[in-house]
């Protein structure tokens, strides 16, 4: 059986343990469990979270985890020289050490970081990216693995995170099981971007937020600023000055981020090829969606796919 140990401190975001049930319910899917999970800290007992609730754990025990997953907080974590050592010492002992969210600080102050690709929660990258100069970030990541190191951005990517370590561990089928269990869509793809388009976008009008969702359901079509500004039921003078006052960008623009973000959702969810992709979003062909991908991402559409999961999930049966 394999051991995981969630580790927690004063101030721990209760969400973070939220992924310590995507390797419960896995026991709950195996005839024999696979997984005994306990919450350590550093002298053990009743740990105050952020919320003001409790959590009850046990003291970091001498015989070393199978994984070890550093929980988060609302903020950058306030670490002790007993939490930094016993980090140092299970990276050394233990198969993978991963952090939801702020617990990548932790592991950034230990130097176990320090070289390596990471990421955490968007509104916090930057600050781990100049407190910590030797670590690779990238804000735009759902979750990473670099070696025996896993990273994650917000609390809930920690149960894609947590996924991605059931489909490892014991296969691509029990991790869409589990994510059937959890009531999950599906599991996102650790490439996937942490933002979306939309929320993005942040209109303030129905009628801008109107045309928006216009567009994003009707992506094949050419979507010229005529037609959009008579979703929004305005003149496309109007709407185009609208627009950018609301949201900072022209309409073509962030129609393109949304063909974008579908785009690369397609292209780390199916197997579809990239023509198909294209077609399907709104792209004239592929050599445009390539040249939108480098400009947006830095890389091409294939790099994409060859990033993500190598069976992705059937987003039907999720």
């Amino acid at each position: 059986m394999q051991t995981v140990g969630f580790v927690v401190y004063p101030g721990v975001q209760s969400m973070s343990l939220a992924a310590l049930s995507v390797f419960e319910f896995a026991n709950l899917e195996l005839d024999e469990p696979a997984y005994d999970v306990r919450v350590v800290s550093e002298n053990g007992g009743a740990m105050p979270c952020s919320f003001g609730v409790t959590i009850q754990s046990e003291a970091f025990p001498a015989e070393p985890f199978d994984t070890v997953m550093v929980c988060g907080s609302t903020g950058v974590p306030t670490s002790t020289p007993g939490l930094l050592d016993y980090l140092r010492v299970t990276s050394q002992t233990s198969r993978r050490v991963a952090a939801i969210c702020t617990g990548a600080f932790l592991l950034a102050e230990t130097g176990l970081l320090d070289g390596r690709r990471a990421t955490t929660h968007w509104l916090l990258a930057r600050e781990l990216r100049e407190h910590y100069p030797a670590v690779h970030v990238e804000e735009d990541r759902i979750f990473i693995i670099d070696g025996t190191v896993w990273t994650s951005a917000g609390m809930s990517a920690g149960v894609d995170l947590a996924l991605a370590m059931v489909e490892k561990d014991l296969g691509a089928e029990l991790a869409r099981a589990v994510a059937r269990m959890l009531v999950l869509y599906h599991r996102r793809a650790g490439g996937q971007s942490q933002f979306s388009a939309l929320l993005d976008l942040e209109p303030k009008s129905d009628r801008i937020q109107t045309a928006l969702n216009y567009a994003k359901n009707h992506l094949r079509s050419a979507l010229s600023v005529e037609e959009l500004a008579a979703a929004a039921n305005l003149s496309p003078r109007q709407f185009s000055r609208t627009f950018r006052a609301e949201t900072g960008q022209s309409p073509a623009k962030a129609v393109e981020h949304l063909r974008l973000e579908a785009a690369r959702l397609m292209m780390e969810q199916t197997r579809h090829p990239v023509e198909v992709v294209a077609r399907e979003v709104g792209f004239a062909d592929r050599e445009r969606m390539r040249r939108a991908f480098l400009r947006a991402f830095g890389q091409p559409p294939q790099a994409i796919r060859r990033m993500a999961p190598e069976s992705p999930m059937d987003v039907s049966a999720a």
